[in-house]
């Protein structure tokens, strides 16, 4: 389907605190967040997600995230956390190959009404440049506002390198 993503915003990381993607209104219903190569400056960190709201990312301890875990060489299996102050992802790091990347869908961002939710698949090598993890699951901020944006730290360090799309996808 030609033109059923909308670029609305494109980030590139260059040892950046914090990535933001904004631009989430009423006019998509669903949007569409892209990462790739995302790299952290400090060895075994986690990426963290979180939704902004006017352009500030909310750190309210109200996320939840729920997902299945599959490793190469490892214990498959769920993982889950609530009340968090952010959406923790797959831990990696800094050698070559050690890379994030994830796809997002995100729902009710901008009703004000509702909980924003999000489904995420990513993938990454860890930090022991050994094994493989993939993880799909789903992830709310429980509150009651509008979202206009989805931010990407790490847990230490900056994000050296990498890149970061959003897209609506057309009604």
């Amino acid at each position: 389907m030609p033109g059923s993503l909308i670029l609305i915003d494109s980030e590139t990381a260059s040892s950046d605190s914090e990535i933001k993607l904004t631009g989430m209104t009423s006019t998509y219903d669903v949007y569409k967040a892209v990462l790739w190569n995302v790299k952290p400056a400090t060895d075994e960190a986690y990426l963290i997600a979180r939704f902004t709201v006017s352009g500030t990312s909310d750190d309210s301890a109200n996320y939840s995230r729920a997902s299945l875990e599959f490793k190469s060489g490892g214990v498959n299996g769920g993982s889950a956390q609530a009340d968090q102050t952010g959406i923790n992802m797959i831990q990696n790091g800094t050698a070559t190959s050690e890379t994030h990347q994830s796809t997002w869908y995100i729902f009710n961002a901008s009703n004000s009404s509702e909980y924003t939710y999000c489904t995420f698949e990513e993938v990454s090598m860890m930090y022991d440049a050994a094994t493989l993890r993939g993880r799909h699951g789903g992830a709310t901020l429980k509150e009651d506002q509008a979202t206009d944006g989805i931010s990407f730290h790490y847990s230490s360090g900056n994000i050296a390198s990498g890149e970061f799309r959003l897209y609506g996808l057309k009604k």
